[in-house]
């Protein structure tokens, strides 16, 4: 079934364990004619707790077909040819982005980047777009320090991407604050995918490095991911519609 490209940058994060909850939510904010957000991420736990089977049931291909975009968010992080294996494992679910963590190191990232292509052509899809995981948002430079990195936030997450890049990453995971900074270093064309995104007035919650959406694409970034602002709203699509508003003025 051919796919409609979709140009709204929004990715709505479906953190939940509950597969109803998740299926209810993705129809309201995606489904139709007019879908409100670009795309949908499922992250860890829902993965864990249903598997492939879950994500098909949840976001079925009629949503897909109208050019919502998926993103699985599992992170993974083993050794290259483990690596390898889980991207051929989820390869069939044709994820638009999958994130790994940069840390893995160079090896882990190119075996990544080697078995994508292969599944791609296997399979005769889109290849999956490798997404490094820098430096979480939920982490600053005291937290940084308590696992052994001296730098702050923004020389490690210069650091991984660069190492990201290298590796043939098509682009990294990214706090607000260091869009600017990637841009410029990683060059016009390396995706930066950014959480820590909070629409004007609303709760900052856990993360520490946050700006508004209209901030974060001014500063370069291709997507946002944003979740408990949609997802916890009295009207979630409501809510996306008006942050895909506030992008558009």
């Amino acid at each position: 079934m051919s796919r409609i490209p979709n140009v709204n940058p929004i990715y709505c994060a479906v953190d939940t364990l509950d597969l109803m909850t998740a299926t209810a939510l993705i129809d309201r904010i995606a489904g139709g004619n007019r879908p409100a957000v670009g795309g949908i991420k499922l992250g860890l736990e829902f993965f864990l707790a249903h598997g492939a089977p879950g994500v098909r049931y949840a976001f079925p291909e009629p949503v897909r077909a109208s050019g919502v975009g998926f993103f699985l968010d599992v992170k993974l992080h083993d050794i290259p040819n483990t690596v390898a294996g889980g991207i051929r494992a989820i390869a069939g679910l044709e994820p638009t982005y999958v994130t790994l963590h940069a840390g893995g190191g160079g090896a882990m990232m190119r075996a990544a980047v080697e078995e994508a292509g292969s599944c791609a052509a296997k399979l005769d899809i889109v290849r999956p777009k490798l997404l490094g995981v820098t430096v979480l948002t939920s982490m600053d430079e005291a937290d940084l320090a308590a696992t052994g990195v001296a730098d702050g936030p923004a020389d490690q997450v210069k650091r991984l991407a660069l190492l990201a890049r290298e590796s043939g990453f098509d682009g990294v995971i990214c706090s607000p604050l260091e869009i600017a900074m990637l841009r410029a270093e990683c060059g016009p064309d390396f995706l930066l995918v950014t959480p820590g995104i909070r629409p004007a007035g609303s709760a900052v919650g856990d993360q520490k490095r946050v700006l508004t959406p209209a901030q974060a694409i001014a500063a370069g970034a291709n997507a946002l991911v944003i979740g408990r602002p949609i997802t916890q709203a009295d009207k979630p699509r409501d809510a996306a519609l008006a942050i895909a508003r506030e992008l558009e003025s």
